[in-house]
């Protein structure tokens, strides 16, 4: 099975695309294209997926076909907050509270309906599946 990044590479590829024309095409920073083709964006929010989907000229679902979910039962909403407020704080050398490799933090700026600006803490572990989305 493909990943999300070969999926959105090869479509962009057939439609005759550079990331940047994606970019444009979806209306999406070409910062958010080059996560999803390099492989650190696994599991996408419904408005980015859905811009996404009409750039690539395919149907949202079939998008999400190739996101990887994971079970983050084993990490508890409190510890996952956490770790969101000590991101958006610019706290450095977090730890995977799954298994205590360091985590790779960034802040996504995404706009609403409205185009006021929301600022997202996203993180993944260097090890494991762990990711915040």
């Amino acid at each position: 099975m493909k990943t999300l990044a070969q999926f959105v590479q090869k479509r962009r590829d057939d439609l005759g695309m550079s990331p940047k024309g994606l970019a444009l095409a979806c209306n999406l920073d070409l910062s958010e294209i080059e996560e999803i083709e390099s492989g650190k964006e696994l599991f996408l929010p419904v408005t980015i997926r859905q811009k996404l989907a009409k750039g690539l000229k395919c149907e949202p679902d079939t998008i999400k076909k190739y996101e990887k979910d994971f079970d983050t039962h084993f990490v508890s909403e409190q510890i996952i907050e956490s770790i969101k407020e000590l991101i958006l704080n610019g706290a450095g050398g977090l730890k995977c509270p799954k298994c205590g490799a360091p985590l790779v933090t960034r802040i996504a700026k995404m706009y609403d309906l409205e185009d006021n600006l929301m600022l997202h803490p996203k993180a993944h572990c260097t090890k494991c599946v762990f990711q915040i989305h």
